[in-house]
């Protein structure tokens, strides 16, 4: 490239510094860098008083911001020359000896130009480059520059150049000297103008703020820093594109949301007046514009630093309006944000409790969903965020007509126990607060539809009583679930039971008849499999494909029967249970059919059958804590309830689990604990006993003679002189489980037959209900012992003599003597 030769200037030669020759276009550029460093030693060692060395070396500044140097293709000499233009500025402060506003201009943009050498901090000239910018940003050199007519041309280029060049390499030292460069210009002018504006702000959009992280910090700074100058030029910006819709006045105008967003984050004071100008936009006739400024007003208010709702309670007033919005989509933001809010600004709760409300009773569904998401996310955060009101809420939408938020108001509900009274993550107290989840859920399941009966099973084994603790804790938990729970749950929670067994019993029906031949299997009874299956799965339109398809793989395949059948054993553990579930799973899945209706069906049904939280080893766990609250060891009181309540409560479930699981029941250990629940004073305690032995009995005597011996004189003792209730339960409980029943109800009939005294009634009632159920029982062998019974004593002795209050009682006796 070719130069025009440098003309010296008129008044007077270029005096270079000693040792150095002149700098021409005649010589190497290699040769031109080397007198050129020697040149930047001097200016760099000269200071602001050097006044003799000031004059004579005017014209070698002159010379250097000449053509020859300013478009020179070298970038090594375009450096050296920058650097003692940089010192010029410094030495000859406060006036610089260029004159022309073209030449300022060009040096300024030729400066800037150099400042891109930053960017790399491994080449071997960066410090020459930092040299640069700090020279610069110390004397503000760039402030030459107001006195120019297009200084902002030359200022947007500095702004964007340091933006662009700023990387994670660079010291902070070279982050501070580039924000005093910029800040300066920012704060000593006559204002911002857009496009500077827009140099800055671009680094704020998520887009360029993902490409470099250090301009976007840069930038933050930089706006922090100058606050006070540039609030202004921001709030013209906004109130331009916002509230005069002059969109063209910026690059930037669709991004204004994401702007005011972080602009927010950076300082509020920075959007002091644009504020007004968004709550004229919340009113907007335009329900999309409306759901923007929602969006970010959400953002606003719920960012945890935020003190915004306190600081513009009018705005923040406006904004809670919209969760009353006609458009659907502005209530949805609205109630989404709701969540962030109570978990940043649990002060604004009470502002937001009536908003929910209207809205947990919304026309749209997703809506009524979406107030139940926002209050289990927060409650799931911290409980105390969420009031009893809120809660309330969400108890509401349990009963929902829409499947979608009834589910997911129980599910969350179901975490809420789970966390809070489970696991006791915060506190008795907050235990308390949510202890009326397991009544409410479990009530769920005398709801007609079978999609709520199967989640409150779901919602049992995953979260009241979680299926994959240890036995122990598995069983304690279920024990003091029970014991706390209220009648009406309690029954919920036995017929839950109830239809799972019966749902075994049908399976272990059905693969019976999968044993006989299929010319064998009568119609009525693949019919009946047929409906009942469908009944108890959800979707009855894919159900009805399901159990056609269920029923022609297990007679297809022998080894899927095995494990289910394995699965419904009476003696299957809840440990195989688990690998049955899992083995029959994996056979059915298809690599190739990531989403399997079927399959689903299969767990759906294997969910309901398999034996999860009942086997011998928790029916043993069960009546060791049994033991524990009757010997008074047990953590009775710190779980909530007495040691009365925790026996009574103890015996009822095991009760109830006697018929559902009774082969689990079957060891001397359990046995033995339950003779003792025998002898004690509670009639309630002793009448759960002698149930429990009535279901499970049937190989004590084969088995556990010991237990035989024990027991049959307590039976005959309840039978003679227990309550009427223990009476008949002692007398079906023999005829149950022994065989020489015959012999031990004798044993009974004939003293009692003999013994009945009219003189005293109140004595009458066991021993005439014991006599009736025996006669019930064994008709062929009592039958004629029991019409005289009937006749001499309970017709001349009793009704002859107008026992009223035995009439209940007489009228049994004498139904059981018809019958016989």
């Amino acid at each position: 490239m070719e130069f025009p030769t440098q003309q010296k200037p008129s008044d007077g030669k270029i005096i270079y510094p000693p040792g150095v020759k002149e700098i021409t276009d005649k010589i190497t550029n290699d040769e031109v860098v080397k007198r050129l460093k020697m040149v930047v030693k001097t200016f760099m060692d000269m200071d602001q008083d050097s006044e003799d060395e000031k004059q004579q070396y005017m014209p070698l500044a002159l010379h250097l911001s000449s053509e020859f140097f300013l478009r020179n293709p070298n970038k090594d000499v375009r450096l050296l020359v920058a650097c003692c233009l940089a010192d010029i500025f410094r030495i000859y402060a406060p006036e610089a000896p260029y004159t022309s506003h073209d030449k300022l201009k060009d040096i300024f943009l030729f400066i800037t130009r150099q400042l891109k050498g930053l960017e790399d901090t491994k080449s071997p000239q960066f410090n020459r480059y930092f040299y640069l910018l700090e020279n610069l940003a110390w004397v503000k050199s760039y402030n030459i520059c107001f006195e120019l007519e297009d200084c902002n041309e030359i200022f947007i280029q500095l702004f964007k150049t340091l933006f662009s060049v700023i990387n994670n390499s660079h010291n902070q030292k070279v982050q501070m000297h580039m924000l005093d460069l910029m800040s300066s210009i920012t704060m000593e002018g006559d204002g911002v103008t857009q496009e500077l504006l827009d140099s800055i702000l671009i680094n704020l959009i998520p887009a360029h703020k993902n490409l470099n992280k250090q301009a976007f910090d840069l930038a933050k700074v930089l706006l922090k820093r100058t606050v006070q100058t540039i609030e202004p030029c921001i709030a013209n910006f906004f109130n331009q594109v916002l509230v005069l819709g002059k969109s063209s006045v910026s690059d930037l105008s669709e991004h204004v949301f994401d702007l005011i967003q972080e602009l927010f984050a950076i300082d509020p004071n920075l959007l002091v007046s644009v504020m007004p100008q968004l709550e004229f936009k919340l009113k907007s006739n335009d329900g999309e514009e409306r759901l923007a400024v929602v969006r970010l007003l959400a953002k606003l208010f719920g960012s945890k630093d935020s003190d915004l709702a306190n600081q513009n309670r009018p705005l923040w007033q406006c904004f809670l309006g919209r969760f009353n919005d006609i458009h659907v989509p502005v209530r949805l933001e609205s109630v989404k944000f709701a969540s962030h809010c109570l978990m940043n600004h649990p002060d604004l709760a009470r502002d937001l409790t009536e908003f929910l409300k209207v809205r947990s009773h919304d026309p749209e569904e997703a809506i009524r969903h979406d107030v139940i998401v926002t209050i289990i996310t927060a409650g799931k955060k911290d409980l105390s965020l969420v009031n009893d009101q809120l809660l309330g809420f969400v108890r509401e939408r349990t009963l929902d007509k829409r499947w979608r938020v009834r589910k997911e108001a129980m599910m969350g509900l179901a975490q809420l126990y789970k966390k809070y009274c489970l696991h006791a993550e915060a506190g008795k107290e907050a235990a308390d607060k949510v202890s009326w989840i397991k009544d409410k859920l479990l009530h769920i399941y005398y709801q007609n539809s079978i999609d709520d009966k199967l989640l409150v099973e779901k919602i049992f084994a995953q979260s009241l009583v979680p299926h994959n603790l240890e036995t122990e804790e598995r069983m304690k938990c279920l024990y003091y679930l029970y014991a706390s729970l209220d009648p009406n749950a309690v029954k919920a929670l036995n017929e839950m039971w109830k239809c799972q067994n019966m749902l075994r019993n049908h399976v272990r029906e059905l693969l019976d008849l999968h044993k006989q031949p299929a010319v064998s299997l009568p119609l009525h009874s693949q019919l009946y499999f047929f409906f009942f299956f469908i009944e108890n799965l959800p979707d009855p339109g894919k159900a009805q494909d399901f159990v056609k398809k269920f029923n022609q793989v297990l007679g297809d395949d022998e080894k899927l029967r095995s494990q289910l059948e394995l699965l419904i054993s009476p003696t299957c553990s809840c440990k195989q249970a688990d690998v049955c579930v899992r083995e029959i799973a994996r056979k059915l899945a298809n690599p190739k059919q990531p989403t399997n209706p079927f399959l689903e069906m299969v767990k759906f049904l294997l969910e309901r059958i398999a034996p999860v939280h009942i086997d011998s080893e928790a029916i043993s766990a069960l009546v060791k804590l049994m033991n524990k609250s009757i010997e008074g060891t047990a953590d009775d009181e710190e779980e909530g309830v007495s040691p009365d309540s925790a026996i009574r409560a103890g015996l009822e479930l095991l009760k109830v689990l006697s018929f559902t699981h009774p082969t689990a029941f079957h060891s001397a250990e359990t046995y033995e604990s339950f003779l003792q629940c025998l002898r004690m004073d509670d009639d309630k305690v002793a009448e759960a006993a002698i149930q429990i032995f009535r279901n499970t009995g049937h190989r004590i005597e084969i088995d556990l003679p010991q237990i035989r011996s024990a027991l049959i004189p307590i039976l005959h003792q309840k039978a003679k002189r227990g309550t009427p209730h223990q009476a008949k339960q002692a007398v079906h409980c023999i005829h149950a489980i022994f065989s020489n029943k015959e012999v031990q109800l004798a044993q009974i009939f004939e003293p009692l037959s003999r013994s009945l005294n009219a003189d005293v009634p109140e004595q009458l009632v066991t021993p005439l209900v014991s006599l009736g159920h025996i006669s019930m029982l064994a008709p062929d062998q009592f039958a004629s012992p029991m019409k005289s019974v009937v006749a001499n004593f309970i017709v001349k002795d009793l009704l002859m003599n107008d026992r009223v209050r035995l009439l209940k009682t007489l009228t049994f006796v004498f139904l059981m003597s018809f019958a016989i």
